[in-house]
């Protein structure tokens, strides 16, 4: 809800993007049906149907049949012989995917009207048998089934005939079937002779692959078989076809019951061809029936269809395995699968599904695109376009189904860009407003982390363990007053630049600068989880630098005083501070006045560096030296406290201990009365050592153990 409540107008673009997508998916304009037909036909290419023998066979007017019969056409005597021998092997069922549209120019009487001849030849040509008389006997006698032209516009003809009946289960299918207008039919005598009329004529694509073959066409309000919806129905002696549609749905025809064959179909009548490789079994050579070499158990029972590969006779088609086919083919492939119910479906739910997966992946990549990082958005959506890719590839695999991947996966898509667009903008606007707020605050290379991880900037304050750094300039006042503001102020700036670039160099966060002192914390904005250590090796670095700094104005006759620092860690709130038109990022905690009353602490003890127990625990090989438990002004706890021995300018041993002051202070802890010699003798020693003074002379005054009440900040 809260993501919600935070889009901005221009956010609503990649939700736009899914409405949009919706939209397109509902139209469905032509370069989408394209791109849908584009994958369907690579699943065929890489699962093609595995050919089954089935009992449908090719008989194929090849090249090699037009060498050794004669060209095309053929005298319809010839055509008889070819359909009388298949009679004979037993063919259950010969379907003609040829148009006998005009009487046989070859015969007696076409030849005796055509030629100039004597009129007794004349004569006794006329009394020869008429060879479309002799083909229709033998059509009469057999299982042939005729083929028609089915044609989108042209002259009204007489309706084919129509040796069939349709009984329809539920609504007239007609409204959805494909209409033609017009048909180009056999010459009555042989249409009259045969036992089934059908359609030849497919519905291609717009880029021309036949991908259904209509097993029903509406013919000027009528129903109409395909060849292979007439060649199965012959083949079982039966009357009538049931189509089946969707009572009240109004989605068309769901199935047509072809005898003992009931054959799931497109709202439009038509059935998706599986096709399979090219399969030479498939095809018996004309020639080789009519020279009887025809194996007899290859058309036996089986249903044959006659046409052609030839090339010059022009009955070829692009199938989607991207390869010419002849058009019979693609009636015995959908016979095929009549006969081994290898089909291929697109469920009525189809569309339903695929809208979802347009909503719900869209919905889910947009919200995804707008709320994460780039890398992490990119995957969720290969992932969504990957879940439905792959979902589409295993219902075609496994299951037969078609669902379209392009449409939904183009509306994640552009989803996703929109979304990653929108994302890209609002990043870059925070990314300026985070290096404009931060880069006062944090080092550069921190603003940069900041940026690539702004979650991790949280402000309004958040309870965090950080460390701090406090430092102040001893005498600087006295010095503002002994020389010019203008060469104080560049002395004091040129200092102070140092001090904050080496806080930066460490990864600290500038809190604050008030006058010579400088605040610096670790781990805020970001989480350091070594910020113990960083902030002591700063301070350490800050060390050297003051006394660096110190000694060479010293030696011009500057009087620049001595930088204390105190270091300590603790659990604080950090976060901005302020209010609409001013804020402040900065830690207040009680861990923050520690730090600071160590700072002051050093005047009174004599060193330079105090770090706190909290601080040193996170730099467990830190050179350091016990200083005492000091409790603070305002405080009844004490505070163990440490000094680095790399702060104390007396040479007290090699490595990263002292051990003859450790030695003397574990004494002083123990209340031993050799406490005091041991100092004293460390005194003699170490004349300039500011702590062994300190607890010689806490020793003398009667004090014992390393307790330190400082009454003063």
């Amino acid at each position: 809800m809260k993501f919600f409540q935070k889009l901005t107008p221009a956010m609503t673009a990649p939700f736009l993007a899914v409405f949009l997508g919706v939209v397109l998916f509902l139209f469905d304009p032509l370069p989408l049906q394209v791109l849908r037909n584009a994958a369907f036909d690579q699943y065929q290419r890489w699962q093609p149907r595995p050919y089954e023998s089935a009992p449908v066979r090719i008989i194929d007017i090849d090249e090699e049949s037009l060498k050794k019969v004669g060209q095309w056409p053929w005298p319809r005597t010839r055509v008889a012989e070819l359909v009388d021998i298949l009679e004979q092997a037993g063919a259950a069922a010969v379907g003609m995917d040829i148009v006998f549209a005009e009487p046989d120019r070859t015969s007696p009487k076409s030849m005796a009207a055509a030629w100039s001849l004597p009129e007794d030849l004349r004569r006794r040509l006329a009394g020869l048998t008429d060879h479309d008389e002799v083909l229709a006997r033998t059509i009469r006698h057999g299982r042939v089934v005729l083929g028609f032209a089915a044609e989108r516009d042209g002259p009204e003809r007489l309706l084919p005939a129509r040796p069939f009946r349709f009984i329809f289960s539920g609504p007239s299918p007609l409204p959805f079937l494909h209409p033609f207008e017009s048909s180009v039919t056999a010459i009555p005598l042989l249409e009259n002779a045969a036992a089934g009329n059908g359609v030849l004529s497919f519905i291609p694509d717009s880029d021309g692959v036949v991908r259904r073959v209509p097993l029903v066409v509406s013919l000027r309000d009528q129903a109409m078989p395909s060849l292979a919806a007439e060649a199965l129905r012959v083949a079982q002696d039966q009357a009538n076809y049931i189509v089946k549609t969707s009572a009240g749905k109004g989605v068309g025809m769901e199935e047509i019951r072809i005898g003992a064959f009931t054959v799931p179909t497109t709202p439009r009548g038509e059935i998706w061809v599986h096709y399979t490789r090219p399969v030479p079994d498939r095809y018996i050579p004309a020639w080789k029936v009519l020279a009887g070499e025809a194996p007899r158990d290859r058309i036996d029972g089986h249903i044959v269809l006659l046409g052609t590969s030839a090339q010059g006779l022009m009955d070829l088609r692009f199938s989607p395995a991207g390869t010419i086919i002849p058009g019979v083919e693609a009636h015995a492939q959908a016979l095929e699968q009549i006969f081994t119910k290898a089909y291929l479906t697109r469920p009525s739910q189809a569309e339903a599904i695929e809208a979802l997966v347009i909503v719900i992946g869209g919905l889910l990549v947009a919200i995804i695109a707008l709320s994460t990082q780039a890398m992490v958005s990119a995957g969720v959506t290969a992932a969504v376009l990957l879940a439905a890719g792959g979902g589409a590839w295993i219902a075609f695999s496994r299951y037969g189904l078609l669902l379209d991947p392009v449409t939904p996966g183009l509306a994640i898509a552009i989803t996703f860009v929109a979304g990653s667009v929108v994302r890209h903008r609002t990043s870059e606007q925070r990314q300026r407003w985070v290096r404009e707020a931060f880069s006062r605050y944090v080092s550069p290379n921190r603003v940069d982390y900041l940026v690539e991880h702004p979650d991790q900037l949280e402000l309004g304050g958040q309870r965090r363990v950080c460390s701090f750094i406090f430092t102040d300039l001893a005498g600087f006042t006295s010095l503002m007053e002994s020389m010019d503001p203008g060469d104080a102020v560049s002395i004091l700036n040129a200092y102070l630049d140092e001090m904050v670039t080496i806080a930066f160099r460490h990864g600290g966060t500038l809190d604050r600068i008030v006058g010579d002192a400088v605040a610096i914390m670790f781990s805020a904005p970001v989480v350091q989880p070594d910020h113990q250590e960083r902030a002591l090796n700063c301070a350490l670095e800050m060390h050297a630098f003051a006394e660096r700094y110190a000694d060479d104005l010293n030696a011009k006759g500057i009087a620049f005083g001595q930088t204390r620092i105190g270091v300590h860690t603790g659990e604080v709130i950090v976060g901005n501070f302020g209010g609409t038109t001013m804020f402040d990022y900065r830690a207040l905690g009680d861990a923050v006045n520690t730090a600071s009353r160590l700072e002051g602490a050093n005047k009174h003890l004599g060193t330079r560096i105090c770090v706190s127990e909290a601080t040193r625990a996170g730099c467990p090989d830190a050179a350091v030296r016990p200083v005492g438990s000091l409790i603070l002004k305002g405080k009844t706890e004490p505070l163990i406290v440490y000094e680095p021995i790399a702060a104390e300018r007396e040479t007290v041993g090699t490595g990263s201990r002292d051990p003859v002051y450790e030695a003397a202070f574990g004494l002083l802890q123990s209340r031993s009365p050799d406490a005091d010699k041991a100092f004293e003798r460390l005194a003699d020693e170490r004349p300039h050592d500011p702590l062994v003074h300190l607890h010689l002379g806490r020793l003398r005054a009667g004090e014992t153990g390393d307790t330190i009440v400082l009454a003063e900040k």
